[in-house]
């Protein structure tokens, strides 16, 4: 029987999720839930220097938008420090670390000599084999033995296999002196005692995932599988920064891009399954693998994530979508919709969607039925309604009233009435969108007045008619 497959995605809370944590946690994510297995969560907060609770929740917000649903608790790391000393002491008691008593001033001299010498500055400790009955009373590191021979091999899943030569990997500090774990080790007993069989990060780790080896090695636990993904670069080929724009992932809801495209965009930066640009959850769930994953950056480009985003307005469920913008709304500290504006806006959607890319351009377009009376037509709006166009509204809206509030009846009644005054519907429909919407710009004529219905409508003309 094969290994659940168990993933993690573990960020340093940094005060918000990084577009790329996010895309690094969406992999582990689609890979995890793509095989039935679990997705796990864990802060690396040791350090307490940095670390607020705020830059935690920010984290777990920034996920819950993106609907990366996590198993168990969140795990943190420095609640843990405990445990990981353990595993650094009983490596020492096996022989397979060791203390040593060197200081900072030796360590630096000997890299200063090394460097003037024109040698290796990696760093020899005279205390790796010492006889326990030589250790003076005075302040230790704890260091694991590195292997001085032969080679690493990092057997990775995207970048090959990577060869790393023994004579490049120092014995790596365990124990600071104080007694406390570094990252290094905490990285790997935490990922041990959490089960994970699949590391996915990004490939800036690489070179970690051959020290870390070391500690796996030495505690005979099995090593997991490495995928070190290429970094997001701007469209400069440059690494992305805050120069490229937004880096924190909140900062795309509040801009007001859906969750679903973001996840749909995330997914093909660096990963493909054939052509296919525009897919489901589903569909990702069902496709993603890390052999799909490409070894070169990817570039962040914000009009694919536009067309992806629109996409997703376009076939999303109406209700759902009026959900995911009064969420939108409060992210980006925008007044909220009353119910009645929501339900018109729910009411409106079919005619809305289909051109939209982001929310802040939908709700544009929704601008009839969120505004109320009396309508204050814009300048261009105002040039529709001029004496002659008023005299328009005066003879139709009487008209109307009788009519039934359907499309085929709308469009023969307005049809009939340019017709009767030897017009076409066109010149009709400047007036009446003014009059609808205040805007020269809307959705038809035809799907504001049944958005609206008969009484609004009709009171919106006569209001534009006087």
């Amino acid at each position: 029987m094969t290994q659940p497959v168990v993933t993690r995605f573990a960020p340093s809370p940094t005060g918000y999720l990084h577009i790329g944590g996010a895309r690094t946690a969406l992999f582990s994510w689609l890979y995890a839930r793509g095989r039935g297995g679990k997705f796990l969560l864990r802060i690396e907060d040791t350090d307490r220097a940095r670390y607020t609770p705020e830059a935690t929740d920010a984290i777990l917000q920034g996920m819950a938008w993106l609907g990366l649903d996590h198993d168990g608790d969140v795990v943190s790391q420095f609640e843990n420090a405990a445990r990981h000393a353990e595993v650094a002491l009983e490596l020492l008691a096996a022989g397979k670390a060791y203390k040593c008593f060197a200081t900072q001033e030796e360590i630096a001299s000997f890299r200063d000599a090394a460097k003037a010498e024109g040698r290796s500055t990696l760093y020899h400790s005279p205390w790796r084999d010492a006889d326990p009955a030589t250790h003076p009373d005075a302040p230790y590191v704890v260091r694991i033995k590195a292997p001085q021979s032969g080679e690493t091999i990092i057997r990775d899943r995207v970048q090959g296999d990577v060869k790393i030569g023994n004579d490049q990997l120092d014995d790596m500090v365990l124990l600071r002196s104080d007694g406390s774990p570094v990252y290094m080790l905490a990285v790997v007993v935490d990922d041990h005692d959490m089960g994970v069989t699949h590391v996915i990060r990004g490939d800036d780790h690489l070179n970690n995932a051959a020290r870390q080896m070391m500690i796996y090695n030495a505690m005979g636990w099995d090593v997991p599988v490495w995928a070190h993904i290429p970094l997001i670069h701007g469209p400069d080929g440059k690494k992305l920064s805050k120069r490229h724009g937004a880096l924190g992932a909140q900062e795309y809801q509040a801009m007001g891009y859906p969750a679903a495209g973001m996840r749909n965009y995330l997914a093909r930066l660096g990963w493909s399954h054939g052509d296919d640009e525009f897919f489901t959850d589903a569909q990702a769930k069902e496709w993603f693998d890390l052999d799909g994953i490409r070894k070169s950056p990817a570039q962040f480009d914000l009009k694919k994530l536009e067309s992806i985003c629109g996409q997703h307005i376009a076939v999303a469920d109406d209700a759902a979508l009026r959900k995911e913008i009064e969420a939108y709304l409060s992210a980006a500290g925008r007044p909220a919709l009353t119910s009645q504006q929501g339900d018109g806006l729910e009411r409106a959607m079919y005619c809305l969607k289909d051109r939209a890319k982001t929310f802040p351009e939908l709700l544009d377009k929704a601008q009839f039925i969120l505004a109320s009376r009396p309508i204050v037509p814009d300048e261009k709006a105002a040039k529709n309604l001029d004496n002659v166009s008023r005299g328009i509204l005066i003879e139709l809206t009487p008209q109307l009233q009788n009519v039934t509030w359907d499309r085929e009846t709308l469009e023969d009644a307005l049809n009939g009435f340019a017709a009767a005054h030897d017009t076409k519907f066109g010149k009709l429909a400047g007036p009446l969108r003014s009059a609808l919407a205040g805007r020269a710009a809307t959705p038809s004529v035809f799907d504001m007045l049944l958005v609206l219905g008969r009484d609004e409508s009709l009171a919106r003309l006569q209001d534009a008619a006087n």
